[in-house]
């Protein structure tokens, strides 16, 4: 009887328990609420794979399929004053940074800077993560933006932003307001030294960063279906107190209304960027392909 209890059966049972799933093996679209194999969804660049439906992706998930060969540096940004205002709500605004930083795979703020190779051309690329407080600018996104504006310069190299915020960061006040004008002349001085300055504007583009360096590009691109405005569409239908257009501030929407040049896929942002860059940075090349083509 001993024998059957302590050595059988525990055996016994070891072959027919099963072991509980992994947490997060599986979660569903948004959209079409089809249920999604985790690591299929992240393959796939957190694109759905039923609908197409675009996901928001943070920086540190994007950056790899962006440079060549998944290869590139990041960039510290600047320290500045943790908490400029002391400012308290239902939390220390320290403590929500902190809490922030611990869930944002290593990065400081909700901006990240890297430079590495785009079609074998040094390119800045400067990335807002929704993830981290909404996306929203405070002085740290500030100084960021601004340092990859001089890295850009420095280096001679295009500068590429992927913007994805909320808008201005409230616990820093009249600070965070200032970087409105900050990084539209951060923007302006890419711009007087000839290079291109690209924006992707991905979903939420809203706020005090549509109002100032993401709406500054030579070129706008958009990945689809993202929310693109300053106030968004609820705020906007309350104020004037009438239906919205279907789709009214998506990506569509803004194309058909000259708002953006392109809507493009994120499995192919990679390529469109290096044509771009291409066509921006050797005009004079483009121009002589184009007139031995026309002369024959």
């Amino acid at each position: 009887m001993n024998w059957l209890t302590n050595f059988v059966r525990p055996k016994l049972r070891a072959l027919v328990s099963r072991k509980s799933a992994p947490e997060n093996l599986w979660l569903k679209c948004p959209k079409c609420e089809q249920m999604l194999f985790a690591r299929d969804w992240e393959a796939n660049q957190q694109v759905c794979t039923h609908c197409g439906h675009h996901m928001r992706l943070r920086p540190m998930k994007r950056l790899p399929h962006l440079f060549d060969e998944g290869k590139f540096e990041l960039h510290p940004l600047p320290k500045v004053t943790a908490d400029p205002l002391k400012f308290r709500d239902t939390k220390r605004y320290d403590a929500r940074l902190k809490e922030a930083q611990s869930k944002a795979e290593g990065t400081t703020d909700a901006l990240v800077v890297a430079t590495g190779l785009l079609g074998s051309r040094l390119t800045v690329v400067a990335a807002l993560d929704f993830g981290f407080m909404g996306g929203s600018m405070g002085t740290a996104v500030g100084e960021g933006l601004v340092m990859a504006a001089d890295l850009a310069v420095a280096r001679k190299a295009p500068l590429i932003v992927f913007s994805a915020s909320g808008g201005a960061r409230m616990q820093e006040g009249i600070l965070s307001l200032m970087q409105l004008t900050r990084t539209t002349i951060a923007v302006r001085r890419v711009k007087e030294a000839g290079l291109p300055y690209i924006v992707v504007l991905t979903d939420p583009t809203t706020g005090g960063v549509s109002a100032s360096f993401a709406m500054l590009g030579d070129v706008h691109l958009a990945e689809p279906d993202a929310i693109i405005g300053f106030a968004g569409p609820r705020v906007i239908q309350d104020t004037i107190r009438q239906e919205l257009p279907p789709g009214f501030q998506r990506s569509e929407y803004l194309l058909e209304h000259g708002m953006v040049d392109a809507v493009v896929h994120r499995h192919k942002m990679r390529e469109t960027l290096i044509r771009l860059v291409s066509l921006l940075m050797d005009p004079l090349v483009v121009e002589s392909r184009s007139l031995t083509v026309a002369g024959g």
